[in-house]
C-alpha cells in the first residue's frame, strides 16, 4: 500500500461533501489501493458539524481512510495537500447581479488560491466545484506562483454526465455505449455539449438520434438548465450528482482509466480552437498517463457549433474581464 494522499475538500459540512467525502474515503477517487488523509475545510461556525461528519466517516470504519482534519484555516487546511477540490462557494442570493456574485466569490477564491500555493504540494492538483467554477478557477489559478497553473481545473463533468444520460434515455442504449461526448465552454447556460463528434455502439449519435432539432433544442437545452430543473423538483440544487461527478473528474484524471474517450475538462486554454489563452474553458480532453490531459485537437467544427461555441467563450471573456482586478 502506498503512502497516504491528502485530499483537502472546502465547504466539507455542505451537502455535496456529504456524498461526496464519503466516496473519497471508500477509495473512488483515487483507486482502491490509495489511503487517503481528508482534509476538511469550512467557515469557523460549520467546524463542529465537520467532526460530526469525522464521526460518520470513522464509524464507516473505511481501510484506506488514514485520517482527518478539520480547520477553518486555509493555510492549516491545504498544508501539504497533493488533490484539493473547492466545493464551497456563495450562493446567489435573491436580487444579486452575476457580476457581483462573481465579485465576492472571487474574494475567497483569491485567498483560497493563495493559501493553495503557498501550502500545498508543488503538483497539487485542484478542481474547482463552487459556482461561477470556471471563473472561480480563473481567479484561485492566477494566484499560482510555485504550482502548476495548468493543473487548475473548473468541473464540467457533471454537464457531460448529464448529457450522456439524457441521449441513453432517447435511444434506449446503455450509458456506457455513449463515447467521445463532451461539453465546450462554460458551466452555465452557454455551455455547449457537442453530439457531433459522439457515438452510440459506434454509430455517430446524429444518426442514432436522427432528430437534429431535438438535438439542437429540447436535449441541449435539458442539459444546459437540469440544474435549475433540479432545483424546482425537490427545492435544493444537485448535491450527490454533482459529488459523483467531482469524483470522475479526478478519478479519470488520476487513474487514465477514460484513455482513448474524451473527458470534459474545464482548463486552462492553450489558445486551441481560438479560444482565448488563459481562459478557463471546457474542451474535449483526453487523459494520456496518470494525471497527464491533452486538449483533443483536428476537430472539424460545424458553423452550428461554432456558433455556440463562441456564444459561451463570449461570456467567459466578460466575466474574466468583471474580475479583471482580481486577476
Amino acid at each position: 500500500m502506498t503512502a497516504p494522499v491528502r485530499v483537502a475538500v472546502t465547504g466539507a459540512a455542505g451537502q455535496i461533501c456529504y456524498s461526496l467525502l464519503f466516496r473519497i474515503a471508500n477509495g473512488d477517487l483515487l483507486g482502491k489501493d490509495v489511503p487517503v488523509i481528508l482534509h476538511l475545510i469550512d467557515l469557523p461556525q460549520a467546524v463542529d458539524a465537520c467532526r460530526g461528519v469525522v464521526m460518520e466517516l470513522e464509524d464507516c470504519a473505511f481501510p484506506l481512510l488514514k485520517g482527518c482534519v478539520v480547520t477553518a484555516d486555509y493555510d492549516e487546511g491545504f498544508g501539504d495537500v497533493d488533490v484539493a477540490m473547492l466545493v464551497g462557494a456563495k450562493p446567489r442570493g435573491p436580487g444579486m447581479e452575476r457580476a457581483d456574485l462573481l465579485k465576492d466569490n472571487g474574494r475567497i477564491f483569491i485567498g483560497q488560491g493563495e493559501a493553495i500555493d503557498r501550502n500545498a504540494r508543488e503538483d497539487v492538483k485542484v478542481l474547482v466545484v463552487g459556482n461561477p467554477c470556471n471563473t472561480n478557477a480563473l481567479i484561485a489559478a492566477s494566484r499560482a506562483r510555485r504550482t502548476n497553473k495548468a493543473n487548475y481545473h473548473a468541473m464540467t463533468r457533471l454537464d457531460q454526465n448529464r448529457a450522456a444520460a439524457q441521449l441513453a434515455a432517447r435511444t434506449g442504449k446503455p450509458i456506457e455505449s455513449i463515447r467521445n461526448l463532451a461539453i465546450w465552454g462554460n458551466h452555465s447556460p452557454t455551455m455547449y455539449p457537442n453530439v457531433y463528434e459522439a457515438t452510440i455502439d459506434g454509430t455517430p449519435v446524429v444518426d442514432a438520434v436522427s432528430d437534429d432539432a431535438w438535438l439542437k433544442g429540447a436535449f441541449m437545452e435539458r442539459v444546459q438548465k437540469r440544474g435549475a430543473e433540479i432545483i424546482n423538483a425537490r427545492g435544493k440544487s444537485s448535491a450527490a450528482s454533482a459529488g459523483s461527478a467531482a469524483i470522475d473528474h479526478i478519478h479519470s484524471w488520476a487513474t487514465g482509466t477514460m484513455t482513448g474517450d474524451y473527458v470534459s475538462m474545464a482548463v486552462p486554454s492553450d489558445g486551441s480552437y481560438g479560444i482565448p489563452e488563459g481562459l478557463i474553458f471546457s474542451f474535449p480532453c483526453r487523459i494520456t498517463a496518470p494525471w497527464q490531459y491533452e486538449i483533443v485537437q483536428g476537430q472539424e467544427l460545424n458553423e452550428f457549433s461554432r456558433e455556440c461555441i463562441q456564444r459561451t467563450t463570449d461570456e467567459l471573456v466578460s466575466e474574466r474581464d468583471a474580475v479583471s482586478e482580481m486577476l
